[in-house]
């Protein structure tokens, strides 16, 4: 079943703006965590390289 948050990205203007799952090392414990955030298309590239 999809999320709403996915669903409304495709009608309109939302197409300019993506999903974007990173998985990220916790300091703490050393356990990977996945990270979501919905950003313009333009930025993902740059997102991505932090």
């Amino acid at each position: 079943m999809a999320k709403k948050a996915v669903a409304s990205l495709q009608s309109g203007e939302g197409r300019s703006y993506a999903k974007v799952i990173k998985m990220v090392k916790s300091p703490k414990t050393g356990a990977y965590m996945f990270q979501e955030e919905i950003i313009h298309v333009e930025k993902v590239k740059e997102h991505l390289a932090k």
